[in-house]
């Protein structure tokens, strides 16, 4: 039996309310993105980034993604927007990470050591609604640790990283992600691009 659109949107509803309650806890969440499965936390909160570097094995000087919902939160978060960002975020149709020069509001720990942050603009219905119903940036690393392979799929994930994550967005909600990660570009703040990850 097929769920009508109703039916799943209040099916959607129900695990953004979860996860976002997870999120005000500090918590560690597993979910799906417009790329692949990624960890994430509240973006803001400097313990939170911990759990996630600790579940990772990940050194914690390096830096990590941050999702946002739309450009004006992309522009609370970030020093100055240089006018180039707006013209890739606009013509670009594949998912997308920008460096921006200088994070600002964001846990310290998730910053590159140049203060530089990536950015992404999700183009998942899942994420944009979970992270307005926060009001909050989310991290988004990979669910994987440290040097191994970043998993596409929820049944990808390793139980190390299944079991060490406090929530878990319920698979059905994978969607029509790419499976890949994103594209990454660092920009300056002369408009100056540099290609990260193609």
């Amino acid at each position: 039996m097929r769920l009508d659109n109703d039916k799943i949107t209040d099916k959607m509803d129900e695990e953004i309310e979860k996860a976002v309650q997870a999120l005000k806890e500090g918590k560690t969440m597993l979910y799906p993105t417009d790329t692949i499965w990624g960890i994430g936390c509240d973006a803001t909160d400097r313990q939170a980034v911990e759990k996630v570097f600790a579940l990772k094995k990940r050194p914690d000087s390096k830096s990590l993604i941050v999702l946002v919902s739309d450009e004006s939160m992309l522009e609370e978060y970030v020093e100055e927007v240089p006018q180039i960002a707006y013209s890739l975020i606009e013509v670009n149709d594949k998912p997308m990470t920008i460096i921006y020069p200088k994070g600002k509001g964001l846990a310290e720990n998730l910053l590159a050591e140049d203060g530089s942050v990536g950015i992404r603009i999700p183009k998942s219905d899942f994420c944009i609604r979970l992270i307005k119903r926060f009001r909050k940036p989310i991290v988004s690393t990979s669910a994987n640790i440290s040097g191994e392979k970043a998993p596409s799929r929820h049944a990808e994930i390793s139980e190390e990283i299944t079991n060490g994550a406090d929530f878990c967005v319920n698979p059905a909600f994978e969607g029509t992600s790419s499976h890949k990660a994103s594209s990454i570009i660092k920009l300056g703040l002369n408009g100056e691009i540099e290609i990260i990850r193609k």
